[in-house]
């Protein structure tokens, strides 16, 4: 888990950050903006984007944000036996997936947004649409297929009907 910070510029609504988690094992990732970063934000993003989806992760790996360290997120990690493990300061590497997804989002977004930048926020469900569709060498597959187990019905297949959507049919 990792914040984005200080996008700039700041999107019409005055967000500012990209709260981010990514699956060490499938690379998925789940993100949303923020005008400021709590601990309240990080356990309302961990609650809604990751446990009700995907359930209690055996391990988390975030840096050392006071977002990620506080009372309120020990007391939540005890309770359902979590292991967090804070990356090492200074040292962007030892959280390197979250790093390099970080990277590969904001390039996906800044190619979305050359018309009007202070909009980002509202692109990144399509960034994030983009980055689990993309089909990658490694799975032989996308990101989408390898958790909902079908590949993604993609806007411009109902506009042009594929022989995919045919056999759905």
């Amino acid at each position: 888990m990792d914040i984005i910070r200080m996008i700039d510029p700041p999107s019409v609504r005055g967000h500012r950050f990209i709260l981010a988690a990514t699956d060490y094992f499938l690379k998925w990732a789940e993100a949303i903006p923020l005008r400021n970063v709590t601990s309240h934000h990080v356990l309302k993003f961990f609650h809604d984007h990751i446990v009700y989806r995907f359930g209690i992760p055996r391990r988390i790996i975030s840096d050392n944000g006071s977002a990620f360290k506080s009372t309120k997120i020990n007391s939540f990690v005890r309770r359902h036996n979590i292991d967090w493990r804070y990356s090492t300061i200074y040292y962007p590497r030892a959280n390197g997936l979250a790093e390099g997804f970080n990277k590969t989002l904001v390039k996906i977004i800044k190619k979305t947004i050359e018309d009007n930048k202070r909009q980002w926020d509202e692109r990144l469900v399509e960034a994030l649409w983009a980055y689990r569709t993309i089909y990658r060498t490694p799975t032989q597959s996308t990101l989408f297929a390898l958790v909902y187990g079908s590949e993604a019905v993609l806007p411009l297949e109902i506009q042009i009907p594929s022989l995919r959507i045919a056999f759905q049919n």
